[in-house]
């Protein structure tokens, strides 16, 4: 079998249909599609099947995936051990981050790292089950997820965690419950509420709290960046789940954050990578660095 093949199969898994791995490579997807079929010559078992109108993986192919990033792995290691990369110091390692992560992140990852490696950044916010596809075009994908979300597919990324993050209340600083220190659930009952997009990993906070108090909260707004929420809590248009690590920035000019007392909210935060991208010492390297600054921001956070 090919490596390049294989590779064809991953990036099909992750990308999810031949037209977007053929826009990745700069191909046709006839060509693509012929890679496949050679591919497919040598194996005695199905590798793809049609699901409506796209070509997704059978299990055979899944396996054949995982198998080929293994394959990978051990390609770039063994030329690494030859010094055919030099210690990469001049390879730029992509990182991409969700948004509030982001904000928190990129800048002191910066000036932990100096100038090598050089790093290409991305913000993307996507639904939990499109985080480990990301891998296809990042080093690095720092991801989140809620305590009884799935875990990432450890067949297809290496799960690195950065941050296990409480979740509080946004308010603004002239609401009565901002005068607390401490929230309870049955306090917000009434309250009307800024929540994420539907399939988004915070989605399911306020499900669970509405769960907790035994009715449905009033979701006035839905928005998934924290900064456009942050302006609409401060406007005293509404309350809101935020992180208290990564939102840290935005708590300031009237908006303040609250911890629940009598339910533990939490996300985790986790930095994915495909096993052959951590052959390259670059992304070692920055991988380190989030972990670090990841660990100071940590150490850092307050409520006020």
């Amino acid at each position: 079998m090919d490596a390049v093949h294989l590779r064809l199969l991953r990036d099909l898994r992750d990308r999810g249909s031949v037209a977007a791995v053929a826009a990745a490579q700069h191909v046709s997807a006839s060509a693509v599609s012929q890679q496949l079929a050679a591919l497919q010559a040598h194996v005695p078992v199905p590798l793809t099947t049609r699901r409506g109108r796209t070509l997704a993986l059978t299990p055979a192919g899944e396996a054949l995936a995982a198998a080929g990033t293994r394959v990978d792995e051990a390609l770039i290691a063994a030329r690494e051990a030859v010094g055919a990369f030099l210690d990469a110091r001049d390879r730029p390692v992509r990182v991409s981050a969700f948004h509030s992560a982001a904000l928190a992140l990129f800048g002191p990852l910066l000036r932990e790292l100096g100038a090598t490696p050089p790093v290409r950044f991305s913000d993307a916010d996507v639904a939990h089950r499109h985080f480990p596809g990301l891998t296809a075009d990042h080093d690095l994908v720092v991801a989140h997820r809620l305590a009884h979300d799935e875990p990432w597919p450890a067949d297809r990324v290496v799960t690195v965690p950065l941050l296990e993050e409480p979740l509080d209340i946004a308010l603004p600083a002239a609401h009565p419950l901002a005068r607390r220190d401490e929230l309870r659930a049955m306090d917000l009952t009434d309250e009307r509420w800024v929540s994420v997009h539907d399939g988004f990993p915070l989605a399911g906070v306020l499900d669970h709290l509405a769960a907790h108090v035994g009715r449905p909260l009033d979701v006035a707004h839905r928005i998934n960046e924290f900064s456009v929420t942050a302006e609409v809590v401060r406007a005293g248009a509404a309350i809101a789940v935020m992180p208290r690590i990564t939102a840290r920035p935005l708590a300031v000019d009237g908006l303040v954050l609250r911890p629940l007392a009598d339910l533990a909210l939490v996300r985790h935060v986790d930095a994915l990578a495909r096993p052959d991208a951590l052959a390259y010492s670059a992304v070692r390297r920055v991988l380190a660095a989030l972990r670090t600054v990841s660990a100071r921001a940590a150490g850092d956070s307050v409520i006020g």
